[in-house]
């Protein structure tokens, strides 16, 4: 039940990935074959291994990388709610991690702490732990789920409670922003664009913008659904 869900308790979240590398081509001859074996299943339609690279290796934490991770949570205030944001980015992926790390252990490290994002149990928290573990760093408490019986995992994902139990569905957070009514910027680039303004932009900030942009359109969607009021545009605090 979602109005019993203490907002304050929430760390809302999206992470924003890319390749390794660039270029199929650029990868050492060891990996370049393992994602070959990995991916062999897809090149059974004629799609050659770099145009899987491309389209796929920032998906995969085994072959990708995150270069941004921003945050959100709701303060309530006398007026309402607040949005406050905060964004870890940077070239070095261990060091973002660690920041990151860091929020989790000082300030969400309880049972009653919760994780919330869309799709987030399918690919946003499992990236985000699989990486930490590749970057030899200890996984915090709301990440560290090894044993845990489902109900001990405090992870709220907004794409699951709108499946309401069907596995099969998939709605985009846009598609649900829209049907919801909630006003969302538009953005300059997509997913699909991130890759290239990282390697031939060199724009991290351009992408935190982008990357805040959809916590923000999360934590709306999030409030639509507990049946609370959206917060306004000038209640959103960047830091």
């Amino acid at each position: 039940m979602l109005e019993k869900i203490d907002l304050k308790k929430i760390l809302f979240l999206d992470i924003e990935t890319v390749p390794q590398t660039y270029d199929f081509n650029d990868l050492d001859e060891t990996t370049a074959e393992l994602f070959n074996q990995k991916t062999r299943f897809q090149q059974k339609d004629g799609t050659s291994v770099d145009e899987i690279y491309e389209q796929r290796a920032g998906i995969l934490a085994e072959f990708g990388k995150i270069v941004c991770i921003s945050v959100g949570f709701v303060n309530e205030t006398n007026t309402g709610k607040e949005i406050r944001m905060k964004s870890f980015y940077h070239d070095d992926e261990e060091t973002l991690l660690k920041q990151f790390a860091g929020l989790l252990n000082d300030n969400y490290n309880s049972p009653y702490h919760l994780l919330c994002g869309h799709n987030g149990k399918e690919f946003d928290f499992p990236y985000i732990a699989r990486r930490m573990l590749i970057h030899g760093l200890k996984l915090p408490y709301a990440l560290d789920i090894a044993g845990k019986k489902p109900w001990e995992v405090n992870h709220l994902d907004t794409l699951e409670l709108w499946k309401f139990g069907d596995y099969k569905h998939f709605t985009s957070l846009p598609l649900l922003c829209h049907i919801f009514k909630i006003p969302t910027p538009k953005d300059d680039i997509s997913g699909a664009d991130v890759a290239r303004v990282y390697y031939e932009e060199k724009d991290l900030e351009r992408i935190k913008v982008y990357c805040e942009k959809d916590v923000v359109a999360l934590i709306q969607l999030f409030l639509k659904m507990k049946g609370d009021d959206l917060v306004d545009e000038g209640d959103i605090i960047y830091s």
